[in-house]
């Protein structure tokens, strides 16, 4: 995701890093509850709502106006997600439809992870960094999926500490392109495939 073209080829701002950071903080945030850390409160909900779903959102809509497939999928597909999860636990409340059933929301979880994959074989072609981020996320979503399927609530924990990882690991890869486009070099390592040239602007930097 870090952007050479868009230094000193391409003056448009790169969406990737705001993205990221609505993506990796509240993935930390939610996963902080996941891990028994800290209760499950309005701070968790007001950030998937905001900032990890509509910030992501529009990320995902600047992605698309630069043409960049897996950017705009990827952001606007999980700004749905977490906007569809502050829905999912708001709507009983709502009294507009009933709670989920274990199996209802494990399946949901799973269907995600499902999605994951699949953006994660996409990121073999970019840095490490991506593929951390994704693989880590199919993983998280498997746990939290079989957490609910199996009424497994250690699972959940472990998912906690493990979405700790992947959320932590979408900050980094945030900060790496904001330092890359501020310093105008790799500040922070990703791991990029060393057969690509630099200004190549696919996959690899181009936000995958």
């Amino acid at each position: 995701m870090e952007r050479n073209t868009r230094m000193g080829h391409d003056t448009a701002a790169n969406p990737a890093p705001l993205g990221l950071m609505g993506f990796g903080m509240t993935t930390v945030l939610l996963n902080l509850h996941n891990a028994q850390l800290v209760p499950m409160g309005g701070a968790i909900l007001a950030m998937g709502l905001v900032f990890g779903g509509l910030t992501q959102f529009v990320a995902g809509l600047l992605e698309y106006a630069s043409g960049n497939t897996f950017g705009m999928t990827a952001f606007m597909a999980y700004g749905a997600f977490w906007i569809s999860l502050v829905v999912l636990l708001f709507l009983p409340h709502w009294g507009l439809a009933p709670a989920s059933s274990p199996a209802l929301l494990g399946s949901y979880l799973w269907m995600w992870g499902l999605f994951t994959a699949i953006m994660a074989v996409g990121t073999l072609a970019a840095s490490r960094a991506h593929q951390v981020v994704f693989f880590s996320l199919v993983l998280l979503f498997a746990l939290l999926g079989s957490a609910e399927m199996f009424g497994q609530p250690l699972l959940n924990v472990i998912a906690g500490y493990e979405g700790l990882l992947c959320g932590l690991s979408a900050i980094y890869l945030a900060a790496a392109e904001i330092f890359a486009a501020q310093f105008g070099h790799t500040f922070l390592p990703i791991g990029l495939p060393h057969a690509e040239p630099p200004h190549k602007d696919d996959l690899m930097v181009h936000m995958s």
